[in-house]
C-alpha cells in the first residue's frame, strides 16, 4: 500500500459514494468504516452519534478514505483534481463512463464528473502507446482526434494512427 492516498471531504454521502465507486470498478472493496463518537459533539454537534465518519476503501489497488465532514464553505470538489482509470479495452471505458458521468456539460477529452461531484478521467492504456510513437505525424493525428472526443474511442485513436 501507498504511504499517500486520496482523502475525499462529502457533506454526507461517504458511504454512499465508497460503496458506488466499489461496484463500479473491479478489484475493489471496502475495507472499514468509522462511527461517530459521542465525544466529537463538541466538534460536530449536528452530526449523529454513531453515524458513518469515515469509510476506508480500496479502487483497484489504490487506497482512499471518505469523510462525512458535514457542509463547510469552500470545501468542494473540483476538476482541477481528478482520478485517472487507465483502462484495457472499450468495454471497460464504456462501462466506467456509462457510470461515473453524471454531469454531460462537463465531458471533455475523456474527463467526466461523478453524481457526488467527483472527476476522473477514463482512458485507455493503449493512449500512451500510440502518443509514444517516434513518428510525430502519428502522434499528431492520434492528438486531433482525441481533442475532438468526450468519451474516448479506441478504434477512432487507432483510425487515426493509421491514417
Amino acid at each position: 500500500m501507498s504511504k499517500i492516498h486520496p482523502f475525499l471531504w462529502f457533506e454526507h454521502q461517504a458511504e454512499e459514494a465508497a460503496n458506488y465507486y466499489v461496484s463500479l470498478i473491479e478489484g475493489s472493496k471496502i475495507n472499514a468504516t468509522t462511527r461517530y463518537p459521542e465525544a466529537a459533539k463538541e466538534v460536530s454537534p449536528d452530526t449523529p452519534t454513531g453515524s458513518v465518519m469515515t469509510v476506508e476503501f480500496e479502487l483497484a489497488g489504490t487506497q482512499f478514505t471518505a469523510l462525512n465532514g458535514g457542509k463547510v464553505p469552500g470545501f468542494t470538489f473540483s476538476p482541477a483534481t481528478s482520478f485517472m482509470i487507465e483502462c484495457e479495452d472499450q468495454a471497460e471505458i464504456d462501462q466506467l463512463w456509462e457510470g461515473l458521468s453524471a454531469v454531460p456539460e462537463a465531458e471533455q477529452c475523456c474527463w467526466c464528473t461523478d453524481k457526488y461531484g467527483i472527476t476522473w478521467q477514463i482512458v485507455p492504456k493503449r493512449l500512451g502507446e500510440l502518443l509514444s510513437d517516434p513518428d510525430q505525424s502519428k502522434v499528431e493525428k492520434v492528438t486531433a482526434a482525441f481533442l475532438k472526443m468526450k468519451k474516448f474511442d479506441i478504434a477512432g485513436l487507432e483510425a487515426a494512427y493509421n491514417s
